[in-house]
C-alpha cells in the first residue's frame, strides 16, 4: 500500500504560473538533493515500526522546460509481517509555459517491478486537457480546465506565498495513476527570512512552511489521501519535507545539496 502512495509529487512531490521562466517573478535555481527518510511517528494500527532511506531529487533547466528526477529507496519495518525495500523512479519533462508534460514512473518492491506508468499530457491556455498513458496499457483521460502539472504547480505555491496569500487550491496531474488529477489543498504559513549566514549558499533564501493535502479525483471523503509538508524556499528548494499518511509519518531531512549547470539558451 504504502509503495503506491509513496509520491514527490511532490511532491513533489514535491514541486509557476503557466508563463515562461522570463516572465515570472520566481527565481528557480537548478539543483541536485539527497534526503535522509526516517519513520517520524507510527501508530500502532498501521504495522509499521520503522522507516529509513534516501531520496535523491533533481530538478534541472532544459531551456524549453523543466526536467525533474526522484529517486526514492526506503526500507519499511513492520510488526506482523516481513520487511520490505520500496523504490520509486519518477523522471518527467514539463514545457515552461506549463501546457506539456511527459512522465515515467516505475515502482518496485524487493526488486521486482511493481507498476509501471508512462505517457504525456497537454493542456490549453486556461483550458481544458488530456493526458495518453502508453503504460501501463494506452489508454487516454481528460484533463479539466485549469489543471497544473508538478512544476507549475511548485512555482505557484511561491508565487502564493510571496504575495502574501495563506492557502492555494489547485488540481494537480503528475502522472503517478491513472485515476486523474488530485485537487491539492495547500496552507502557507508564516515568511521566514533569509539566513544570509548560512553554510551553503542555495539555502540563504527566504522559506515558507507549507502542508498540502491530496485528494484523488471525485473523492467524496473529507480526509486526504495524504499529506505533504514541506520548508520551501522562494527559489523553489525544499529544506525538509513530511509525508503524512494518517497513521504514520515519514519525515525526509536535506543531508545535501548543490547547484546543476544553468544552460545557455
Amino acid at each position: 500500500m504504502f509503495a503506491q502512495r509513496l509520491r514527490v509529487g511532490a511532491a513533489a512531490a514535491v514541486m509557476a504560473v503557466a508563463l515562461p521562466c522570463s516572465a515570472t517573478a520566481v527565481d528557480v535555481e537548478p539543483h541536485r538533493a539527497v534526503y535522509k527518510m526516517t519513520l517520524e511517528r507510527a501508530q500502532s494500527a498501521s504495522g509499521v515500526v520503522g522507516a529509513g532511506g534516501t531520496m535523491l531529487y533533481q530538478w534541472a533547466d532544459s531551456c524549453d522546460g523543466w526536467t525533474i528526477e526522484q529517486r526514492y529507496k526506503l526500507r519499511m519495518q513492520y510488526s506482523e509481517q516481513d520487511d520490505a525495500e520500496l523504490s520509486i523512479s519518477f523522471v518527467t519533462w514539463e514545457a515552461k509555459d506549463g501546457q506539456r508534460y511527459r512522465f515515467n514512473v516505475r515502482k518496485l518492491k524487493d526488486g521486482e517491478t511493481t507498476e509501471e506508468l508512462r505517457g504525456d499530457a497537454r493542456t490549453g491556455a486556461g483550458g481544458a486537457g488530456e493526458a495518453k498513458f502508453a503504460r501501463p496499457e494506452a489508454s487516454t483521460i481528460e484533463l479539466p480546465a485549469g489543471t497544473l502539472f508538478p512544476t507549475a504547480h511548485t512555482l505557484a505555491l511561491i508565487e502564493a506565498a510571496a504575495k502574501g496569500a495563506t492557502f492555494l487550491s489547485k488540481q494537480v496531474f503528475d502522472g503517478g495513476t491513472v485515476e486523474g488529477p488530485f485537487e491539492v489543498t495547500g496552507g502557507i504559513g508564516t515568511e521566514h527570512p533569509a539566513a544570509g549566514d548560512a553554510t551553503n549558499p542555495l539555502l540563504r533564501n527566504r522559506w515558507w512552511p507549507v502542508r498540502l493535502a491530496f485528494f484523488p479525483a471525485d473523492s467524496q471523503s473529507p480526509q486526504p489521501d495524504y499529506e505533504l509538508g514541506m520548508d520551501l524556499q522562494d527559489n523553489g528548494i525544499a529544506r525538509e519535507l513530511i509525508l503524512d499518511y494518517g497513521n504514520f509519518v515519514v519525515r525526509a531531512k536535506l543531508e545535501s545539496i548543490e547547484p546543476m549547470p544553468k544552460p545557455h539558451c
